[in-house]
């Protein structure tokens, strides 16, 4: 069963088309990354899940029917753009929310999460008191104090240390496998790989990615060799048969050419340097990003 349907949706501001002719389906229990550049579409694509923007064309479902000017239900939204009401104290913006998405006060599921994300000690001062990590908290909490059936996350991740992500995420998976369904907006591509069961990629308005990483990647196939070698990036620049070099400092990845030889490549490195690492392996998503967004930018410059 699908939870969200979006059937040939789409969006122009100003005659600019920012969503075109997107179609997509997002099974029930998955969690459902969406990619792309700045300004590709992906916020106008949520504030349309959302009933926030209404589409100009094109059908989009919930639970399989229409919301189109009605009241959304059973859906929690954290947008990139965040915002708390500073003068409120923690807890009680938590019963309000409460109050507005389900009818009730629920203290004791604000409790369980306060705790949880070790703000306890902080429930009875104001929001504005607290750090940005903190407040990030306090707003997640607050998006899924109902526990919703349909959860969307607009970079949950960002300005968050590596302890406060992993609180979210380790909260991401456990709603998720409580029966939510997760749409997850960043452009943070490990996390990507690692915690979406789908990945949907926008691009100047057009879905040019929608699958599983596995299935994304076999479309681009077996054309990345990771190496890491003494004297790094200077060896590699002087080999045949090489497309691109992604320099990340200690190690390197090489897009081969077609028809290149990679065992030819390591005999050619190894006769010149000491190899340390050397496999041969796909695109990760982050470079199957940049190959689309790249390229389209190198052909931009050229119009």
């Amino acid at each position: 069963m699908n939870t969200i349907e979006l059937l040939n949706i789409s969006k122009s501001f100003n005659g600019h088309k920012a969503v075109d002719d997107l179609s997509l389906t997002v099974p029930k229990g998955t969690i459902y990354g969406f990619i792309g550049p700045n300004g590709s579409g992906k916020t106008t694509t949520i504030r349309m899940i959302m009933n926030i923007l209404y589409p100009d064309a094109g059908t989009i479902r919930l639970f399989g029917r229409e919301f189109l000017g009605s009241r959304l239900e059973n859906v929690g939204y954290l947008p990139e753009e965040r915002g708390l009401y500073k003068k409120m104290k923690v807890r009680e913006l938590l019963m309000f929310h409460s109050e507005l998405k389900c009818g009730r006060k629920n203290r004791r599921e604000a409790d369980a999460w306060l705790e949880r994300f070790e703000l306890t000690d902080w429930s009875d001062k104001k929001v504005e008191t607290l750090s940005k990590g903190m407040s990030q908290k306090v707003q997640f909490i607050s998006t899924i104090i109902d526990r919703p059936e349909i959860i969307i996350l607009d970079e949950p991740f960002s300005g968050l240390d590596p302890v406060n992500a992993e609180v979210i995420k380790s909260a991401v998976l456990e709603l998720q496998s409580s029966g939510s369904t997760i749409i997850f907006s960043t452009h943070d591509m490990s996390m990507a790989e690692k915690m979406c069961d789908f990945i949907f990629m926008i691009h100047k308005g057009k879905k040019v990615l929608d699958g599983t990483l596995s299935s994304i990647q076999n479309r681009f196939g077996t054309d990345t060799i990771r190496i890491q070698a003494e004297n790094g990036k200077e060896i590699l620049n002087e080999l045949l048969g090489i497309e691109s070099i992604n320099d990340f400092g200690q190690v390197q990845e090489l897009r081969i050419s077609p028809n290149t030889d990679p065992q030819q490549i390591l005999q050619t490195v190894i006769s010149k340097t000491r190899v340390l690492k050397f496999e041969i392996t796909k695109p990760s998503l982050n470079d199957i990003f940049i190959r689309i967004a790249g390229s389209q930018k190198k052909e931009d410059s050229h119009e």
